[in-house]
């Protein structure tokens, strides 16, 4: 069975703009991306491409500079490899409703194997990122089932005191918010603006657009 069958079926991809269940690569073949999504609930999706799919974990309160810290992730279904550009609204109703958001994107390198779908099915994976907002190495480590453990190691990128989260809240792509992102789209921005903090970073180099037709700057080294 193909690793997107669940995502597809969760979908109705003539009413959600998300892309569909295609299987691709990078040219690296070693992408991953953050993506900040206020559905249900806020969280922040992490995810790596391996074998021509995203593996992906909801991480409810995001990623962690301090390595004392040890965030939830709970493994979801796969996605494809197109979603890392994916941001914008899912419409109330669909599968995942709400406003997404591409928090951090980068490439990452396995670290002590080759084989990383390998070491997941065995349920840890060790490896470093090159992000705009994340570096260094980190770990995923399966506790139980879906449930698995994100962690930041000691190392140069380490921080101890501070959410990334809170200090570098914006998309990496429009530099904006995600009530910013869900104004733009025809969104709930009331429920995206939840996502925010109170004091929201002034937007840069970006101007206000005609609804869906805000300019994305997409850097892709993968």
């Amino acid at each position: 069975m193909s690793s997107l069958k669940d995502y597809e079926k969760k979908r109705t991809f003539t009413k959600t703009p998300e892309p569909g269940p295609k299987k691709k690569s990078t040219r690296t073949g070693r992408m991953f991306v953050v993506q900040k999504h206020r559905a249900t609930q806020l969280h922040y999706d992490f995810r790596l491409e391996v074998d021509g799919v995203l593996k992906s974990w909801a991480v409810p309160k995001g990623p962690a500079l301090d390595p004392t810290v040890k965030r939830l992730a709970m493994q979801v279904e796969d996605h494809p490899v197109d979603y890392a550009k994916f941001e914008g609204v899912i419409p109330e109703g669909e599968y995942g409703g709400g406003t997404v958001m591409v928090w951090d994107y980068g490439t990452y390198e396995p670290e002590e194997t080759k084989d990383v779908g390998g070491a997941l099915r065995r349920g840890e994976l060790k490896f470093s990122v090159k992000g705009e907002k994340l570096q260094g190495s980190w770990t995923l480590v399966r506790t139980r089932d879906r449930q698995w453990l994100l962690i930041k190691h000691r190392d140069f990128y380490a921080a101890e005191g501070i959410d990334v989260t809170e200090i570098a809240p914006a998309s990496i792509v429009t530099r904006w918010t995600l009530a910013e992102i869900a104004e733009d789209e025809g969104g709930n921005v009331k429920k995206a603006a939840t996502g925010d903090p109170k004091q929201i970073p002034r937007r840069t180099g970006v101007k206000r657009r005609k609804q869906g037709q805000r300019k994305k700057v997409w850097h892709s080294n993968a």
